[in-house]
């Protein structure tokens, strides 16, 4: 089997030809983003997630083939390979499988088989397995106990008969064990029939968070659909916190025993080890069987399930954690204009930190709000500083005391007559991180860590994108048990979609920082930090060829990057677009065969190319499609517009909530079971996957997606464990018993439309019950 047709079977719905043009682009040195934007007549228009998905099983498979030839070696080692194993090693792709054939010449610690065999009862071991298996006729069978005291051997222990049966029994055990075909059927049978049973511990707390588990049992073939998988992690952290027992089975009958699962795994144990009945040995067999399958292979085969089940329910909370991050990481920008930022504070009051239109920071003040003659001071002070600077928005972190702050600042705006200034809540999550860390220390070396807090907080409503890329995403708070995942799984899928997000939205050149620059394609810290410090010696960029007057900015990374950066005003218009320099050339040729500049052929001017079937024959359909959409909106965002969003004003705590309430909310984080929302208590809702929509909702993120605004209902409310259930049903009643009645749809159009996808710029914290479990 070649890598083509492995890979057939594992991605059938990829072209091993756009499979093999990834391969050959990515041992070039292409970046996924540059082969998914630049290189889509190679690879058939492949996305990122396909090319990652080419790159993905192409290490597997060589790390498969390094495993084949590391076994191949091992064995030949020890002068036990045979053609017909080297063949069957060779012809074999899978791990698991490869790993079984491996077993018996595998160097484990001493056994009791192999200190059996050592003193000398392997022949004893070999008689007890041919009488049981027809091999040595009936005739020239003896009793067992007259055959074994033949093995009698003081110096290695053996003192009796007994002593060398038992040997043998370990002998025979352990090949039982071994045997291939044995595991794959009892791995077989476990994946396919086997169920996870869950019970409470002894150890498990008082009103325990796994309560919902304490006598808990699904199908592992139910838990490895990734729909269902945050379940078995759900479990699998009770597990770990010893609140609940865990193993695996068959089916319980009524009686809430085994259906007859573990009966059927021994009968094919049993079967193997013996197959003449009362053969001197058959006894000695038939433990044997009974040995190896539950001490031995069902305990590995457990092992395989868990680790499996990990596995998916891994890649699944990490696609969720991706997702997620990817909706606000592209969250509607408010754009290029002066910013007050704000973090609320009670008894040390809020800081301000003020941001001009491109980012830069120009003072700090202080607004205290706990008393009425603090807050006419502060009234004051905020006349002052929207006389002296022309503030397009303020932007308040949703921590503590931030509802309270946003009421306070609109009724202030609209008393000093500058009602037209939103407020906008932020979300603050990781601000504090990034205020305390090294990077925030390098920019900001003279400032307090509160103020860092509001530059940033300012700073995510001019631009997320920008500003997020500062700090870990792991720290924005929409992962779903993202520290029960594969932590280098989980970092190296958030990297990419971080790489993506600012590839996908292009950077200026000229203003951008030098965290946001390495993340362009082909780029790095290291060639970042080179372009600002260019920058500020030689002044702003002026066309995309002056990045080549750049120590160890080569033609390939040149070529990688240059795509993705935009300079605005630029001589050359194709700068401040997503053409790539490559087709500069042809663009121009078009342009003088038309009479025309490069300008012309701009915004309304792209319809003198529309139709031009010899350039796209030249190009491409795909690139051509890529080009028009650039020329006709050079320097476009492709994020949404944003829009001001606010809470329902008459509610700021958990408290103030009662069931049938209509709330404006913001989605802040999807997972497998539902969605949280965020409707400005402090305390995000979960809106479970069965209130999503009037009818069978398999995957929530069908229905929403964080950043979109939505109008929820209150279903219950929680006090004492700060747990808000909220319901997209809005045409259904609440009523006194928390029981839902259809109600007739209100003649009066809603304030914000369900399931709207907009994205704005939105608070994603999550569920806080859930974030003590991240």
């Amino acid at each position: 089997m070649n890598f083509e047709t492995w890979f057939t079977d594992l991605h059938p719905h990829i072209p091993v030809q756009s499979a093999q043009a990834v391969l050959k682009l990515a041992g070039e040195g292409g970046t996924i983003p540059f082969i998914a934007r630049y290189r889509k007549e190679q690879t058939g228009n492949l996305d990122e997630v396909g090319i990652q998905s080419v790159i993905d099983a192409f290490e597997k498979w060589e790390m498969i083939l390094q495993r084949q030839k590391f076994i191949l070696e091992e064995i030949e080692r020890q002068g036990k390979l045979t053609p017909e194993l080297k063949e069957k090693i060779g012809t074999t792709f899978q791990l698991e499988a490869l790993e079984d054939i491996y077993l018996p010449y595998k160097k484990k610690r001493k056994t009791k088989a192999q200190i059996a065999k050592e003193a000398g009862l392997e022949s004893l071991a070999q008689w007890i397995w041919d009488c049981g298996h027809g091999i040595i006729p009936e005739a020239n069978w003896q009793a067992l106990e007259v055959y074994a005291a033949t093995f009698i051997n003081v110096e290695n222990k053996i003192m009796d008969a007994a002593n060398a049966i038992a040997g043998a029994q370990d002998i025979l055990t352990e090949r039982l064990s071994e045997m291939q075909d044995l595991r794959q059927f009892v791995r077989a049978q476990t994946f396919e029939k086997g169920f996870v049973h869950v019970a409470k511990n002894d150890q498990s707390k008082p009103n325990s968070k796994f309560e919902n588990y304490f006598n808990f049992h699904e199908s592992v073939a139910s838990l490895s659909k990734p729909q269902n998988s945050h379940r078995y992690l759900a479990l699998r952290r009770g597990w770990t916190e010893e609140e609940l027992v865990v193993t695996i089975g068959g089916k319980l009958d009524a009686n809430g025993g085994d259906s007859g699962f573990l009966d059927l795994l021994l009968k094919a144990f049993e079967t193997a080890a013996c197959s003449v009945q009362n053969s001197p040995g058959e006894a000695v067999l038939l433990k044997a069987a009974r040995l190896a399958l539950k001490v031995y292979v069902m305990v590995s085969i457990d092992g395989e399930v868990h680790a499996a089940l990990k596995e998916i329910a891994d890649e699944a909370a990490i696609k969720v954690f991706a997702e997620n991050v990817r909706k606000l990481l592209l969250a509607s920008p408010f754009g290029s204009k002066a910013v007050l930022g704000v973090d609320p504070g009670i008894r040390t009051g809020c800081k301000l930190a003020i941001i001009d239109d491109l980012g830069k920071y120009l003072g700090t003040a202080v607004l205290y709000l706990q008393t009425e003659a603090e807050r006419k001071q502060s009234k004051e002070l905020l006349s002052k500083l929207l006389a002296k600077i022309a503030l397009k928005a303020i932007a308040v972190g949703n921590g503590t005391a931030g509802r309270e702050t946003e009421t306070f600042l609109r009724d202030a705006l609209k008393e000093l007559g500058h009602s037209q200034v939103p407020v906008v809540m932020v979300n603050e999550s990781g601000a504090s991180i990034y205020s305390a860390s090294e990077l925030a220390r390098e920019e900001f070396p003279d400032l307090d860590l509160t103020v860092r807090g509001a530059i940033s907080i300012a700073r995510r409503l001019q631009d997320p994108l920008a500003e997020l890329v500062k700090t870990d995403p792991k720290s924005i708070g929409v992962g779903q048990y993202q520290h029960d995942v594969n932590q280098t799984a989980l970092k190296k899928s958030l990297a990419l979609v971080v790489d993506s997000c600012v590839n996908q939205v292009g950077v200026n050149l000229n203003t951008a920082s030098t965290h946001l620059l390495a993340h362009v394609s082909g780029i790095g810290p290291t060639l970042a930090k080179s372009i600002v410090e260019c920058r500020s010696k030689k002044g702003l960029f002026k066309s995309r060829e002056e990045l080549l007057g750049i120590s160890r900015f080569s033609p390939k990374v040149f070529e990688q990057a240059a795509g993705f950066l935009r300079i605005p005003d630029a001589k050359n218009p194709l700068d401040n677009t997503g053409v790539h320099p490559e087709r500069y050339s042809l663009l121009e040729n078009l342009a003088n065969r038309l009479g025309k500049t490069l300008n012309d052929l701009t915004g309304a001017g792209v319809q003198l190319i529309r139709n031009n079937q010899d350039f796209k024959k030249q190009v491409g359909d795909f690139t051509y499609s890529d080009i028009l959409r650039e020329l006709e909106k050079p320097g476009r965002d492709p994020r949404e517009n944003f829009v001001a969003f606010h809470f329902r004003e008459d509610i700021h705590e958990v408290s103030d909530l009662k069931a049938g309430m209509l709330c404006n909310g913001i989605v802040t984080n999807v997972t497998n079971f539902g969605a949280f929302v965020d409707i400005g208590v402090h305390q995000d809702g979960l809106v479970h996957i069965s209130q999503l929509a009037n009818h069978f909702v398999k995957d929530p993120r069908d229905v929403v997606s964080a950043g979109d605004r939505l109008q929820v209902r209150v279903l219950e409310v929680n006090l004492e464990k700060r747990q808000i259930a909220l319901t997209l049903r809005l045409e259904e009643k609440v009523v006194a018993n928390n029981d839902i009645r259809a109600e007739k749809p209100s003649a009066k159009k809603p304030a914000i439309q369900n399931h709207s996808k907009s994205i704005a710029h939105n608070p994603f914290a999550v569920l806080a019950g859930m974030r003590k479990g991240n």
